[in-house]
């Protein structure tokens, strides 16, 4: 194994900076393409001919980003090496009908999200953020971070029996935030506050995706700062650090074997069936058109998705000190372990023997330690877009991810370090 990398906390800062700066999908691609902008890389338009030259470029779409660079002298059959991550997690999304009220209160009315901690969101300062779709045909990001909302717990004193029989929430009932007071509730209300926000003019916001998330900044935690606790790590996490290792990889140039690829898609948290989902046509398109503009045929297409690997990074679960019966009894991933494989013989994970060993490999030459993870077999497997991806364009896929604590709260807990060693272990898998 190579010397192992000296901690910088310095990457964690910085993905500290990058949950708090990406309320949404939307703003953590904007945040991703930012970055790497400013490490020379360019956008190109899905509507426009393709040419095949060299150097760092992205897609955006919607809350989903792609982005490849293309070495000097790159032949059209050149394989990819893929990190494969998502940019949505579990929250509370506002409906069609936003503005609701009843008894003297404001309320906006939400629809919950993929699956989230239900019980996280209570009496959380939350503020309101996504992409507002104007009359003109264009689109804005606005991002009201203050407190905004709140959804309120019913006091104890009016359910006595919480502590003893736990917290039961309707779906529906229970999870309406409020935002002020009045009984004058009046449609348009909400809208016409984020339109003054963003400085638009009245009326001009004719659609909306907007979504409700903390406002308490991401914080180091414990004796010695060893652990982080934010929001959205699962799986902005892996965006943060599958943008920070395509810069690095594509500072190698013309050194590279393959053509390394960042692909971060949104909707993963309810099945990925959408445009901007791993389940829909966006990666392949972009990997077939960089093949065709680089004079390709078909057949070097089917040779270059031959020799592509793919790592679907997401958050997985740390052993939990509370529950350690939860979890497989001899497979007890720890924070700050390095990296975690992540297993499932059913396919919920993508990962069989020879992904192991493309991953290992990575590793040692990183000197980066990894863990690896199976469910208890009373457990039900969550799972990934890495079986999507296998499945719907070929390429072997191996799962891995980052151990948290938490996963699906308003906010998760990982080590300080982790980020840090699974940026690097990336860096050593995209340059091949």
């Amino acid at each position: 194994m190579s010397e192992p990398p000296r901690f910088d906390r310095g990457h964690t800062d910085d993905l500290m900076s990058f949950l708090a700066a990406s309320p949404t999908p939307y703003h953590a691609v904007a945040n991703a393409a930012e970055r790497l902008e400013k490490a020379g890389f360019r956008q190109v338009a899905e509507t426009d001919a393709w040419d095949g030259t060299t150097g760092g470029k992205y897609v955006l779409r919607g809350g989903a980003i792609v982005a490849w660079y293309v070495p000097e002298g790159a032949a059209a059959h050149t394989p990819f090496r893929i990190v494969g991550a998502h940019t949505d997690s579990p929250n509370l999304r506002v409906k069609p009908r936003p503005d609701s009220g009843a008894h003297g209160w404001r309320q906006v009315a939400v629809e919950i999200y993929g699956g989230p901690l239900l019980n996280s969101w209570l009496d959380r300062d939350l503020g309101l953020a996504g992409r507002l779709s104007l009359r003109d045909g264009s689109t804005t990001l606005v991002n009201v971070d203050r407190p905004l909302l709140r959804v309120p717990q019913l006091a104890i004193h009016l359910d006595r029996s919480v502590n003893a029989d736990g917290l039961k929430l309707d779906k529906q009932r229970h999870t309406q935030p409020v935002w002020g007071m009045g009984d004058d509730v009046r449609d348009g209300d909400l809208i016409a506050f984020l339109e003054e926000t963003a400085g638009l003019p009245s009326g001009a916001v004719t659609g909306w995706d907007l979504m409700v998330h903390s406002v308490e900044p991401p914080a180091y935690l414990g004796r010695d700062r060893e652990l982080v606790a934010g929001p959205r790590m699962d799986n902005l996490l892996s965006v943060h650090a599958g943008t920070a290792a395509l810069a690095a990889a594509a500072g190698r140039g013309s050194e590279l074997s393959c053509i390394p690829v960042l692909a971060a898609f949104d909707h993963e948290e309810n099945g990925s069936q959408s445009d901007t989902g791993a389940d829909g046509p966006l990666l392949g398109g972009v990997l077939e058109r960089s093949v065709f503009a680089r004079g390709g045929s078909y057949e070097d297409r089917a040779r270059a998705f031959a020799g592509t690997v793919c790592l679907s990074s997401d958050t997985g679960h740390a052993v939990h000190p509370n529950y350690a019966e939860r979890h497989d009894p001899t497979h007890h991933p720890r924070v700050d372990g390095g990296p975690l494989l992540k297993v499932n013989v059913n396919n919920r994970y993508a990962t069989d023997g020879s992904g192991r060993a493309v991953f290992a490999a990575a590793c040692e030459k990183a000197g980066v330690p990894f863990q690896s993870f199976v469910s208890n077999n009373a457990m039900p497997c969550g799972t990934t877009i890495g079986p999507i991806t296998a499945a719907r364009h070929g390429i072997r896929t191996i799962d891995i991810g980052v151990a948290i604590l938490s996963m699906h709260s308003a906010r998760e807990l990982c080590g300080a370090k982790d980020p840090f060693l699974l940026a690097n272990a990336l860096v050593a898998f995209l340059e091949g």
